[in-house]
């Protein structure tokens, strides 16, 4: 099992006296610290149009980790593909891979957001196949030579050369856990992330059928058991957690943020404002994060590796908005230190 952590997404809470440059300070200050700790990837997020300033230009920011860091992989947790223009996002995507020498996974989704599809003038009911469309488009613009594909939702000739070219291939991950979403990144993509919500038991089930799928179609890696992991396919799980002197101590520590987030998060996907999240929903988050000393973490984290075996990339979320550099910091460390080696 690789551990990586994330996911940055550079909010300001209303608490935060900080200028957004300090918060972006911050990110790169967290983002060294990964490397440093021997983590295996760093990881943001995207949105648009927040109060809060939630990261909206994920190529940029990967671009400036490329640059603090050295070896761990550096991804989008999701960048929303039907928002891109799929040449730009090639591009962005194929220097950000060339300045990290080779690090890159780009992640995607179709999105949920009313106000940015609104905003960006794109018509919601096509995210699908704005997202399968792009997901085309990356890969041959990527490939040697001309697109040589006629894309439906890009005015871009089939005879144009997009440039640069990476040195090797970008690997893409789906996110999503309806079953149509799963399937679509069993079939399409090269990787799938679980989201945060789901239970170790929901992901368990979404890797049978991306499994299922993947040895339906023959898309497994020949050399791959049925049941066993396929090495053409990669599993992400996502979920937020903490390292603490204790139980009690992590949540402490972590809650306050971790609440926010998931409160912006309601008002993101609803596109409603939700003024405080209630007595339920907080124990339902209380209860499926991760977070106690660094034993109790390894515990937990080893639920997920006897239901999906050893062949999975876990993103604990350890940044919380306006938690305290210093005690993300530390948290990373402790990660790197006391709970990576457990499952080298």
């Amino acid at each position: 099992m690789e551990i990586g952590t994330g996911l940055f997404t550079c909010q300001r809470r209303p608490d935060d006296d900080r200028s957004m440059g300090e918060i972006y300070d911050e990110m790169l200050t967290l983002g060294r610290a990964i490397d440093e700790s021997g983590l295996a990837s760093a990881w943001v997020s995207e949105h648009h149009f927040a109060e809060d300033g939630y990261l909206s230009a994920t190529m940029p920011t990967l671009g400036a980790l490329a640059a603090e860091t050295e070896n761990v992989e550096l991804g989008t947790c999701i960048a929303l593909a039907p928002l891109y223009d799929g040449v730009r996002l090639a591009e962005d995507a194929a220097t950000v891979d060339l300045l990290a020498d080779g690090r890159l996974t780009l992640g995607l989704a179709i999105g949920s957001n009313p106000t940015e599809f609104e905003e960006f003038g794109v018509p919601r009911e096509e995210r699908v196949e704005r997202m399968r469309d792009t997901t085309d488009l990356l890969r041959a613009a990527w490939s040697d030579g001309p697109l040589d594909y006629d894309a439906e939702f890009h005015d871009v000739s089939p005879d144009a050369s997009v440039t640069p070219k990476p040195e090797s291939e970008i690997p893409v991950m789906y996110g999503g856990s309806a079953k149509p979403a799963v399937r679509r990144a069993a079939r399409v993509a090269d990787a799938w992330c679980a989201p945060s919500a789901l239970s170790v038991e929901g992901v368990e089930k979404r890797v049978e059928d991306i499994r299922s799928v993947r040895e339906e179609e023959g898309l497994r890696d020949d050399s791959s058991e049925e049941g066993e992991a396929d090495d053409d396919f990669r599993i992400y799980v996502l979920q937020h957690g903490f390292v603490g002197d204790s139980k009690e101590a992590a949540w402490e520590q972590m809650k306050d943020g971790y609440f926010y987030i998931q409160r912006r998060y309601a008002e993101i996907f609803s596109g409603e404002e939700v003024e405080e999240l209630d007595d339920e929903r907080k124990r339902e988050l209380k209860e499926q994060a991760v977070f106690g000393t660094p034993e109790q973490v390894i515990d937990q984290l080893e639920e997920y590796r006897e239901a999906l075996g050893d062949d999975v990339h876990f993103i604990f979320r350890t940044y919380h908005p306006g938690i305290g550099t210093d005690r993300m910091v530390e948290c990373v460390e402790r990660l790197g230190e006391e709970v990576v080696p457990h499952f080298a």
